[in-house]
């Protein structure tokens, strides 16, 4: 990975696309009298989402049901955690939940209910996906070299990625598993060593110390409360915990997934100097897809990360907006000829995802080697 820093967007075309764009968005919360932060609804939802995370465990700890009914619980504890990963922590740690910063800060840290780092996550999200989208060995979201899966055209391909459009959805319910035993300290160690961690090592002995105790008081809860006090066996428990997560995990990649690696996004290169030659709210647009924006039900669940558009363009904006601001980013880029991708459904955002996954997976055309 190149240091932070190395890669920068020039504006070679001066497109004032994005100053304009954001003058009638700040107009739209303007001329409403609208907070561009979470409203009532968003703290509704949020307690819902708790709840279906920490009730059925509260359950599984007082009734020890059958195994068939653990096993349910487990997997609405799933559903739980892929809600407040996206539609709660998400906002959080992006500072769009509340225009008060200590909110922000117990929403963002609700990663650690959780089992994962919310320091390693928005290094990882905030400043590499957000900034450098798509953009090979610097968007860790993309940087697969040791993974199975290929989702760059500018990835080393092996032989087994002619098959990754069949087996990727397996591999997509281990991200959650890996997160809460050793990605983080991975993690950790990495953006020290490629200067994305910018802290003092006393600050980072700090931080890596309390990663460390966040991990061992979710085991301690999830894995050791009921087994070796409560008296569940370790079986059922651990069970119980690899559904949770696999679901958990294909929930949470998969729509993250669906909103870059699909038919129409790009994968720019910075050339020799480290410039990308793109303004950088454009290289959003063309590295970022919406779908299923009708779906509201989804829309709901996954935190509004159906409108990844707005989302990068804007992320400092609580997602519960961003249907309304959609009209005003879709009308703009009309404008200034600025694609503005969008799959219709879910299920057409998913088919695209699986084309480009076999696309990703044939050795490269000429001018994806070459770029």
């Amino acid at each position: 990975m190149q240091r932070k820093g190395t890669v920068k967007f020039i504006n070679k075309e001066k497109s004032v696309f994005y100053p304009t764009l954001t003058k009638r968005v700040d107009a739209y919360f303007r001329e409403n009298n609208i907070s561009k932060f979470a409203n009532g609804k968003m703290v509704l939802k949020t307690i819902i989402l708790l709840l279906v995370y920490v009730l059925p465990f509260i359950l599984l700890l007082t009734l020890q049901p059958p195994l068939w009914v653990s096993l349910i619980l487990w997997l609405v504890m799933a559903i739980g955690v892929g809600g407040i990963g996206m539609s709660v922590m998400h906002d959080g740690n992006h500072g769009a939940y509340s225009s008060n910063r200590f909110v922000n800060f117990i929403t963002g840290h609700m990663a650690n209910l959780l089992g994962a780092s919310a320091f390693n996550w928005k290094l990882q999200h905030n400043v590499l996906h957000h900034t450098f989208t798509n953009v090979a060995h610097m968007d860790e979201d993309i940087d697969d070299k040791a993974s199975m899966l290929r989702f760059s055209p500018h990835t080393p391909v092996y032989r087994v990625h002619r098959l990754q459009w069949l087996y990727a959805f397996v591999f997509y319910g281990i991200p959650t598993l890996y997160w809460v035993t050793f990605k983080d300290f991975v993690q950790f160690i990495k953006h020290i060593r490629s200067g994305v961690n910018t802290q003092s090592k006393a600050k980072n002995i700090a931080i890596f110390t309390r990663i460390t105790l966040i991990k061992v008081i979710y085991f301690f809860v999830l894995i050791v409360l009921p087994v070796f006090i409560l008296g569940i066996p370790f079986w059922e428990v651990l069970a119980g915990f690899v559904l949770m997560h696999v679901v958990a995990g294909v929930l949470i990649t998969l729509i993250f997934q669906l909103a870059h690696t699909v038919e129409g996004t790009d994968h720019p290169l910075p050339n020799e100097s480290g410039v990308i030659e793109n303004d950088w709210a454009i290289h959003q647009m063309q590295t970022t897809a919406n779908f299923a924006p009708n779906n509201k039900w989804l829309s709901w669940y996954i935190g509004g990360l159906n409108y990844q558009i707005e989302h990068h363009l804007f992320p400092g904006i609580s997602h519960v907006h961003y249907p309304n601001i959609a009209k005003i980013v879709k009308q703009t880029a009309e404008e200034f000829s600025v694609p503005y991708l969008v799959n219709d459904t879910f299920w057409q955002a998913v088919r695209s995802h699986i084309a480009t996954l076999k696309r990703f997976g044939q050795m490269p055309h000429l001018d994806e080697a070459i770029g």
